[in-house]
């Protein structure tokens, strides 16, 4: 097992540890990023060394502006229009690759685009400005794991051994959603913290959605993912007994371990609490744990995305 790592106090020590190609846990809107200097490969590897991370998943390379994502990707009209409404926000750009502009080929995966993201979180902002390039950073996980929401999660996760930049409770709880844009075709690759009801009010028309078993070309794809240690089952109203209760509005009686997303239905507080939700049944020592409906609408795709991945078998 590593040592325990020693957490910065300040975002210039965070900085400091990613100029060295180490990595730093930081804070985003949406979940917790375990995050590496996007252009040092050899920072990169260990991300996905930490996480056990499968190499042909490729990575989110978050920006501190506009000017500094367009060093690296392509913007086409309707890519800066998204860019313009949602940035900084919880929406990751799917863009053609700039050739040359020096991103670690192990952050694309070898492909000819990049996701490409400015967070909303302030000191993840000054992070990377003062880090003055791309922060690689996926979910502060292990691979498959619940996503993280705070620093504390990230220090269980990984035994302390990663150094963790606190920057409080995720006000999202769930990652950013991710469009591709090619030419006019625009593609939401992966529902999340961003309704794509909102998305397609701004560009005036709807967005088509990636098929259940298109090739990986984004984070977040793989069929099972976020999974606890527990079995899940979805959809379920009246929960077995001795069964771990993930409830969503009013919940039933139950003798087992019970958590509610949201008491008053509401789908943005259910985002913010789904992971550190599960995770705390996941504790209880449960073997199973039955998850109430969710309404499809709005954020709650996002959320269903991420429960059917946590249910899918695993490899």
């Amino acid at each position: 097992m590593k040592p325990a790592a020693t957490d910065p106090q300040t975002i210039a020590d965070a900085a400091v540890l990613l100029q060295r190609g180490e990595l730093c846990a930081f804070a985003t809107e949406t979940v917790y990023g375990l995050g590496a200097d996007a252009t040092n490969s050899d920072a990169v590897l260990k991300i996905y060394e930490t996480k056990g991370r499968p190499r042909f998943n490729p990575l989110i390379s978050h920006c501190a502006d506009m000017a500094m994502a367009e060093r690296f990707g392509e913007f086409s009209p309707l890519a800066r229009q998204l860019a313009n409404a949602f940035w900084p926000g919880p929406l990751t750009l799917v863009v053609p690759l700039k050739p040359g502009a020096g991103l670690s080929d192990l952050v694309t995966a070898g492909l000819d685009t990049v996701g490409l993201r400015v967070p909303a979180h302030p000191m993840a902002r000054e992070l990377i400005a003062t880090l003055g390039r791309p922060v690689a950073a996926p979910s502060a996980n292990p691979s498959g794991k619940l996503s993280p929401t705070t620093a504390d999660h990230v220090r269980i996760a990984f035994s302390g051994a990663v150094p963790v930049l606190d920057g409080g409770p995720c006000q999202s709880g769930v990652e950013s959603t991710i469009i591709a844009v090619d030419g006019d075709t625009v593609t939401q690759l992966r529902a999340g913290a961003l309704a794509r009801e909102d998305i397609e009010a701004a560009l005036g028309h709807p967005v088509a959605i990636a098929a259940p078993n298109a090739a990986i070309t984004a984070p977040g794809m793989l069929k099972s993912h976020y999974a606890p240690n527990a079995t899940l089952r979805l959809d379920v109203a009246a929960p077995a007994p001795g069964e771990a209760y993930l409830a969503f509005g009013q919940a039933p009686a139950h003798s087992a371990p019970v958590l509610n997303l949201s008491e008053t239905g509401d789908l943005r507080e259910a985002a913010r609490n789904l992971f550190s939700h599960l995770a705390q049944l996941d504790a209880s020592g449960a073997h199973s744990i039955s998850v109430a409906p969710i309404p499809q609408t709005g954020l709650g795709e996002a959320i269903n995305d991420r429960l059917e991945r946590a249910a899918a078998p695993r490899g």
